[in-house]
């Protein structure tokens, strides 16, 4: 991890990153969408709590002529013809050289769900990706190994934090701007231009869609962001994460909202357990077992995994399939053997089902999917003419019965467990970790935290028979704490297990795991500026950052 910066470091790169050209940019976008972005937000918790309420989930009938009709996206670009194999984490210097030296055909920089977003590591990402662009990045780690990127590297795609964020440190007359404009904004002001005269496509991935709606305002924001900076519409092409449980129910109406701008679908396979149950949360019949035990076969995730094949391939988008979050371990060589030998299991399914491409979590699993992938697509960039026929419905989708699945007092350890180990590193300002040979981030927390409090809510029995209470939530996680103390530095492990509880055991559910995290961050160990910016004349040239 890098040393931390001392408030005139963050001053010095605040000042580089958000030169004066790139905040009216910014400003520009938030007095242009502030008000239909929160808008967006009041619709989100207004269908949420419908939803609470018994709400059934459907396709929707006011759309149905768009789902029936005739139509595709725009052309793929040549970058992003191939892309069977990408490779994603978060916005760091040595991340960015190792994911764009793999070997992958993609690396998705995450400003999201992998990067903790400490001021500090935010502005640190904008300048990394910046320097990656141009092909300037380098990185040296405290023991003097130095890293660059390769002559050639993977296509660079970022993924800006989702619409529910606000950029607490950059605030316009008092209110913070939408983590996604800032992100969005940054990246595109400073590094478009410059991608564009070099061939190359600003590419996005955009997380946490709920709705057509939220894909509309996306492409609202990308037709006024080209044209403020005098680029012609159509160059940014965007990839959605179907990682909602909302959004399976809209994948034709997303796809036709961001039309021009579109390239595909992702299958954001640990968000979309995550919303199923945080939409359900009152539901006992949306209860699923052991985390482990839900898996791409479960009735539900097998309908979504081959309605997003069919809908992108009749659409002319490309599919991308889910993370393989298992991670190698040198040190124990028969856990990294079954660890290839599941992903090699996962990669051939997707490939065989129709996906164009998938994700993986570590350079050294890239040619295990890179194999899967070539036996199918051989030297085609991808497999848009396989289109599955079969009808899928909207009860396969909720379909969230498993055989013989079972909540076991392992299964409510690990979560606990992983929960605090998880939290505690965020804390410390690392998004992406390391725990029991799977890199966590904060999708995969998400779902150990709302299956606690789905079991415990719901009065759930173990598979002994006996009841997940909250004695036996506290006591267990006393435990679980003391195994992570004594194995490990855990310097804010209190804080993250008071976070915990107070997720686990308050009454409502809780949306969002990050949004209640995030106030503390601002803790007195670490520097944020926050400001306010006065409206500003709005750009109409683009400035050179590097």
């Amino acid at each position: 991890m890098l040393k931390a910066m001392n408030s005139t470091e963050i001053s010095s790169l605040q000042a580089q990153v958000l030169s004066n050209p790139a905040t009216d940019f910014l400003i520009h976008l938030h007095h242009k969408f502030s008000k239909a972005h929160v808008e967006l937000l009041q619709k989100r918790r207004h269908r949420a709590e419908q939803i609470l309420k018994g709400q059934i989930l459907d396709f929707l009938p006011e759309t149905k002529e768009i789902r029936d009709s005739q139509w595709q996206v725009a052309c793929t670009p040549v970058d992003l013809q191939d892309r069977r194999v990408e490779i994603t984490g978060p916005a760091e210097a040595k991340m960015i050289i190792n994911a764009l030296n793999s070997g992958a055909k993609v690396f998705m920089a995450d400003l999201e769900d992998s990067l903790s977003p400490t001021w500090e590591n935010i502005l640190r990402g904008h300048q990394a990706l910046s320097q990656a662009v141009r092909k300037t990045l380098t990185f040296e780690n405290e023991t003097g190994k130095k890293y660059s990127l390769n002559p050639s590297t993977a296509t660079l795609i970022v993924r800006p934090r989702g619409l529910h964020l606000f950029e607490e440190n950059f605030t316009i007359k008092g209110i913070a701007i939408s983590a996604s404009l800032f992100d969005f904004g940054l990246y595109f002001f400073h590094n478009a231009q410059f991608l564009i005269q070099q061939g190359r496509t600003p590419a996005f991935y955009l997380p946490k869609i709920e709705s057509h709606l939220e894909a509309r305002f996306w492409n609202e924001v990308f037709i006024e962001a080209q044209s403020q900076l005098q680029i012609q519409v159509g160059q940014i092409r965007a990839t959605v994460l179907i990682e909602t449980i909302l959004a399976s129910f809209e994948m034709h109406e997303i796809l036709f909202e961001l039309k021009e701008h579109s390239s595909g679908l992702n299958a954001g396979r640990w968000d979309y357990i995550f919303s199923l149950i945080k939409k359900n949360a009152n539901n006992p019949k949306f209860i699923l077992p052991d985390r482990a035990q839900v898996t791409m076969s479960t009735g539900f995730m097998s309908a979504y995994a081959e309605l997003l094949v069919q809908t992108c391939h009749l659409r002319g988008a490309h599919a991308i399939g889910g993370m393989a979050a298992f991670i190698p371990n040198r040190k124990e060589p028969e856990v990294t053997r079954i660890a290839l030998e599941k992903v090699q299991q996962d990669k051939a399914r997707e490939a065989l089902l129709g996906f164009d491409g998938s994700w993986v979590a570590h350079p050294d699993l890239v040619s295990v999917a890179q194999f899967e992938f070539d036996k199918v697509l051989g030297s085609s960039p991808h497999q848009k003419q396989k289109i599955p026929t079969r009808s899928i419905t909207a009860a396969e989708l909720l379909d969230v019965r498993i055989p013989e699945g079972k909540i076991t007092e392992a299964g409510v350890r690990n979560n606990i467990n992983v929960c605090l180990q998880y939290i505690e590193r965020w804390l410390g300002g690392l998004g992406a970790v390391a725990i029991h040979n799977l890199m966590e981030d904060a999708a995969t927390a998400e779902i150990s935290r709302s299956q606690l409090w789905q079991w415990l809510h719901h009065g759930c029995k173990l598979s002994d028979g006996s009841l997940f209470s909250r004695e036996v939530y506290l006591i267990w996680r006393s435990e679980e704490l003391r195994k992570i103390r004594d194995s490990l530095p855990a310097p804010h492990l209190e804080r993250a297990m008071t976070l915990l509880d107070d997720l686990v055991l308050r009454d409502h559910f809780t949306e969002f795991l990050t949004s209640e995290a995030y106030a503390r961050l601002q803790n007195p160990e670490k520097l944020f500026i926050n400001w306010s910016l006065p409206q500003t004349s709005v750009p109409t040239h683009q400035g050179a950052h590097s």
